[in-house]
């Protein structure tokens, strides 16, 4: 059964142009061409990738955070088994009227166990050094990656000719510069997917799962069908703008808003030049549009399309959050990822400094001393 599926599933018919065999791609004459069992190397070194990701944070990302007075934000409670089991036990916000019961259960006032709940919960949540770190190991992969990218590809026709990304398609062999291209990427994707569930979750959880599995998936599919010119293309103008997005929320976690800012607008001209202008006009007029000056539309053809297209449609979703972000940023002169909780996290810790100041200012009126810690004059309390 095993062997009717592969040949069903590795038919030329859905893979090759007409006429063309899996015997054309032979490697001949010291030609290489691509195999689908090249990929398997991509999941031991996206593992790989993660040990390297592991040490880099640690001692690389961690004292350059430290170097940028970003510190591990550390929430302490008293522990409290009551309070730790209704925590454990809870699926959603608490009510007025599980707060009454918890503080008469605990001997505490129903603003203590607010509060404890509130910190309880922000031990759960990534503090800013996490993020930065994330965000860092990001940018340093991108700007490694388009640097190689520029390099690969700098002195090949087909990034200043369209007509060349099909000029004798499907008989190209493989550059090796193409394959560590394409093995790397590939790589840092899989390692992605890998650290979803540890990875910081933010409000578009769903739309970065189904980006990095598209993202395999075209990758993967390009490869098996050796799109690989127009897939070098494809990666190089989307690793182009990350770069940016990442080293904004970099200097966004460290507080230098004015650079923060001045680097998310620089994103924002790259992203919307890459991904609205250059994607649909250049490359998916490449793979849409040329190859029927060639060829017969033909099953990969269409598949291949199809995801630059969905590709395409999530361009259109990421585009409409960093619309939100540039308002806030005109509006509010301040540059927030609005897919994270910083307001939230921002607002909390506002809050739980209000309620520590109010209480040592309660303090020290009941022994007598002023907010300044000195002895107040008797009668002059309401003062």
């Amino acid at each position: 059964m095993f062997q009717t599926f592969r040949k069903w599933f590795w038919s030329e018919r859905y893979w090759l142009p007409p006429t063309i065999k899996w015997s054309d791609l032979e490697d001949h004459d010291g030609l290489v061409f691509v195999k689908a069992s090249h990929l398997y190397i991509t999941i031991p070194y996206a593992f790989l990738l993660m040990v390297v990701r592991y040490f880099f944070e640690k001692f690389v990302a961690t004292p350059l955070a430290n170097a940028l007075g970003i510190k591990k934000t550390q929430h302490k409670i008293k522990p409290n088994a009551i309070l730790e089991n209704f925590f454990k036990h809870s699926t959603s916000k608490p009510s007025h009227t599980d707060i009454y019961g918890l503080a008469k259960k605990c001997n505490l006032t129903e603003r203590q166990v607010e509060r404890w709940l509130r910190i309880r919960q922000k031990q759960n949540k990534p503090c800013r050094l996490q993020k930065f770190q994330e965000s860092c190991w990001r940018f340093t992969f991108y700007l490694l990656i388009t640097m190689a990218g520029a390099v690969f590809l700098y002195d090949k026709p087909w990034a200043y000719d369209l007509w060349e990304v099909w000029n004798d398609y499907p008989r190209q062999p493989l550059l090796p510069s193409q394959y560590w291209y394409y093995i790397l990427e590939m790589s840092f994707y899989w390692s992605l997917v890998f650290s979803l569930s540890t990875d910081i979750k933010r409000k578009d959880f769903l739309a970065h799962v189904i980006h990095h599995l598209a993202a395999i998936s075209l990758m993967s599919f390009s490869w098996c069908a050796n799109y690989i010119r127009s897939g070098t293309l494809v990666m190089f103008i989307h690793d182009i703008s990350d770069i940016w997005l990442e080293s904004a929320k970099m200097f966004s976690y460290a507080g230098w808003k004015q650079t923060c800012n001045t680097l998310f607008f620089i994103f924002t001209v790259v992203f919307f030049v890459s991904r609205f202008i250059i994607f649909p006009f250049w490359i998916l007029y490449c793979t849409l549009i040329l190859p029927l000056h060639y060829l017969e539309p033909f099953f990969s053809y269409i598949f291949l399309n199809l995801q630059l297209m969905i590709l395409q449609g999530l361009h259109v979703y990421w585009g409409y959050f960093i619309l939100k972000m540039l308002n806030r940023c005109i509006f509010t002169q301040n540059v927030q990822d609005v897919r994270s909780d910083n307001e939230e996290e921002e607002e909390e810790e506002e809050e739980e400094e209000a309620e520590s100041t109010k209480g040592k200012e309660t303090e020290y009126l009941k022994n007598g001393l002023g907010t300044n810690r000195h002895l107040i004059a008797n009668g002059q309390h309401g003062r």
